[in-house]
């Protein structure tokens, strides 16, 4: 289970990243109030997998799906590069990702 929770935490650090953008440093209230509370749930459920997790793998693998989120969706919605390079780099955080899972105890 812990896994599942650190899989969702991952996933709304991905959302209080992308609505770092979207709030324009903060100008904007709502995207700010979203990409706060995103922020906190993501911490929460993190806090809550390392109770089962050894907290290097879970802190590893909550920033790879993160940084992988996050630059795929920058991709997608920002116009960012998608160049084969970074393409295989992001790739290589997944490969790490997959990595501490399959040796984690």
């Amino acid at each position: 289970m812990a896994w599942y929770i650190l899989i969702l935490a991952g996933l709304f650090e991905v959302a209080w990243a992308i609505g770092l953008e979207y709030s324009e440093g903060f100008s904007r209230p709502i995207p700010t109030a979203g990409t706060v509370l995103a922020l906190v749930i993501s911490m929460l459920l993190l806090a809550k997998a390392v109770e089962e997790l050894q907290v290097g793998t879970a802190y590893a693998v909550w920033t790879g799906i993160g940084a992988v989120g996050t630059a795929l969706l920058g991709i997608g919605l920002f116009d960012e590069s998608a160049s084969p390079e970074r393409l295989a780099f992001i790739g290589v955080i997944v490969v790490g990702i997959v990595g501490l899972h399959s040796v984690s105890a």
